[in-house]
């Protein structure tokens, strides 16, 4: 896995890749449409932050590198790279519980909140992708 040098892009699977961890200074790319939806990218050494017609997707701090992104109304699931530990805040069904799998092992449950956003935190080693799914319970 790499940081995502156009910032946003599509993979041949379908999925989304978004992120670059590596800058120094905030870009962002606005009005990439996707699958009829308009997505919305700011990333930098900071802070990665996804936006979809305007409405909060995915957000972490430290800034990370997202491949593969793929939600659904029962899942989430991503790869996520970066250089320390992230804290991830995703957009998730108020007040829903959640499986969270890191690297294929349970590591728990969360709850969305009323603002439908869960939050996680994902250990990182730099050079080394984490895989996390969310699976709505």
């Amino acid at each position: 896995m790499a940081v995502v040098k156009e910032l946003l892009r599509v993979e041949e699977n379908g999925t989304l890749s978004f992120g670059n961890f590596e800058l120094d200074t905030k870009s962002k790319l606005s009005d990439f449409e996707y699958n009829g939806d308009i997505y919305k990218v700011k990333t930098f050494k900071e802070i990665t932050k996804l936006e979809r017609n305007g409405v909060f997707v995915y957000e972490s701090v430290p800034g990370t590198a997202v491949n593969n992104f793929y939600e659904s109304d029962k899942e989430m699931t991503f790869t996520v790279e970066g250089t320390d530990d992230a804290s991830i805040t995703v957009e998730a069904e108020n007040g829903a519980e959640y499986k969270v799998c890191v690297d294929g092992i349970n590591v728990g449950t969360v709850t969305a909140n009323m603002g439908g956003k869960l939050v996680l935190s994902v250990e990182l080693n730099v050079g080394k992708a984490s895989e996390v799914k969310l699976i709505k319970q």
